[in-house]
């Protein structure tokens, strides 16, 4: 590809990638974002994907940490029109006989909502959302690096390092110890290997800070709202432009790539070292997730009323349920009653469904490129806290993990997560090296949620790798 000199370019326009474009064009870069898709947005599109009117996160839906992440700051995008719509309950996870364990945003209003565990939930939270906005920083960005308020980061390390399995020990009730281990799930590990801990953590802390909110209209809103900006500071964004080597990019002095490791081997070839590349298509992924998008005739009857305030649902059950299920999953067996993540954006934006009507984004935790069909897993655990579920699904459409992949080939074998959170990995993404977001050619950079701090919809991989080119390469612009 020939034509205009950029100063940087970046492959991939997730939210990662737009991120990194808009940091590097606000520092006075020239960016063009190419996009192999029709459209942008990554794991950020939204589309009607059952039946006219009703629109659906292709992907990511609720944005525990993007609220708070200087990527997508109200001040850089809300007059883009990216607006945050807040669920009344952050998280609610239902148990057995109509009972329910909710993560209010205030940890008062949690508290009183866990019994005799509501002054071991205080004990363990308080202390950590004083810290909040000194580890927050910390949090989102590389993991290993100086912490600028080590007593703070010691205070919430000592107990994140934990196993989950250890830190759920302080409790004594099924809803408190359910409530925790959900959010300790999205490691999508066994709960018993450490710094699942740091999951939950993160997870209920971000509820009691910020709540877990919706973008308004759909997630695409994300992605359309950076590129907004990014087109406000001169820059560009081509997409259907598939690039499968350096020999496909337009002049530059650097490229970043919002892609998976094994891409950035392909595509750099004989740019980068061998042994190098061999590391990066060594890097590991994890579970996947099958997911079901539903247009549905009436909201979601789930027998506790909490769960019909909530923007979110675990669907599992106990802790013990849990446990099992996440290892199961991890030992590359499909659980019979999986972990299902639900969310009604519905309830919250009109804009999502018809009046009168509901959508519904459900995904279980699956083994990794699993090949079988989870969808009566699936419906079997909604009915299970959901009575008559089935009588108001009025279309499903069912993404396994090998349409996850061939949607985003960033989601290898269905790991929605950019890869595995286990071993050297979780610290070390996706090298072990002291600059993540760097590789061997000063001019090639890696800024997916295969970097730190990882996946969810923060933009944070691609804001610290565009910093490392702002340092590097492109310091003089």
């Amino acid at each position: 590809m020939t034509g205009t000199r950029y100063d940087a370019v970046v492959v991939g326009s997730g939210p990662n990638g737009l991120a990194a474009a808009v940091r590097l064009a606000e520092a006075g870069c020239s960016v063009v974002v190419l996009e192999a898709a029709a459209e942008i947005g990554g794991g950020t599109r939204s589309a009607e994907l059952t039946l006219p009117g009703f629109v659906h996160d292709v992907c990511a839906a609720i944005h525990a940490l993007g609220v708070a992440a200087p990527a997508l700051a109200p001040d850089r995008l809300a007059q883009y029109g990216l607006r945050w719509m807040y669920p009344e309950v952050p998280l609610a996870h239902p148990l057995d006989g109509g009972r329910a364990a909710v993560l209010h945003r205030g940890i008062d209003e949690t508290a009183a909502g866990l019994g005799p565990d509501g002054p071991a939930w205080k004990r363990l939270m308080q202390p950590l959302l004083d810290d909040w906005p000194l580890i927050l920083p910390q949090l989102l960005g590389p993991l290993l690096s100086v912490p600028r308020h080590p007593l703070a980061m010691a205070r919430f390390g000592t107990r994140a390092l934990q196993p989950a399995t250890w830190l759920t020990r302080r409790f004594q009730t099924e809803e408190a110890k359910a409530l925790l281990g959900g959010c300790a799930a999205h490691a999508m590990l066994p709960l018993s290997r450490p710094f699942t801990s740091g999951f939950a953590l993160t997870l209920a802390l971000a509820a009691h800070a910020n709540g877990w909110p919706v973008a308004a209209g759909g997630s695409q809103a994300v992605a359309d709202a950076l590129a907004a900006r990014l087109h406000a500071l001169g820059g560009e964004v081509r997409t259907g432009v598939m690039v499968r080597s350096l020999a496909d990019l337009p002049p530059h002095r650097a490229v970043l790539f919002d892609t998976n490791p094994a891409q950035l081997a392909s595509i750099a070839g004989d740019a980068l070292p061998a042994r190098y590349r061999a590391r990066l298509r060594r890097f590991r992924h994890g579970p996947g997730a099958f997911k079901i998008d539903y247009a549905l005739d009436a909201a979601v009857p789930w027998d506790n009323e909490a769960c019909r305030r909530a923007g979110t649902v675990h669907v599992i059950g106990t802790f013990d349920e849990l446990r099992m299920a996440e290892a199961e999953v991890a030992a590359g067996r499909m659980p019979a009653r999986p972990l299902v993540l639900a969310v009604q954006q519905s309830l919250f934006d009109p804009t999502r469904a018809p009046q009168g009507k509901h959508t519904l984004w459900a995904y279980a935790h699956v083994p990794h490129g699993y090949t079988g069909d989870a969808t009566e897993a699936i419906e079997r655990q909604i009915e299970r806290f959901a009575p008559g579920f089935a009588d108001i699904v009025l279309a499903r459409r069912v993404a396994s993990p090998q349409v996850l992949q061939a949607y985003n080939p960033n989601y290898v074998g269905g790991d929605i997560a950019g890869g595995a959170h286990n071993g050297l990995q979780l610290a070390f993404r996706p090298t072990i090296a002291a600059r993540p977001y760097v590789t061997p050619d000063p001019s090639l950079f890696l800024c997916s949620a295969s970097t730190p701090p990882g996946a969810g919809v923060h933009g944070m991989c691609g804001w610290h790798a565009a910093g490392r080119v702002l340092a590097g390469p492109l310091r003089h612009v």
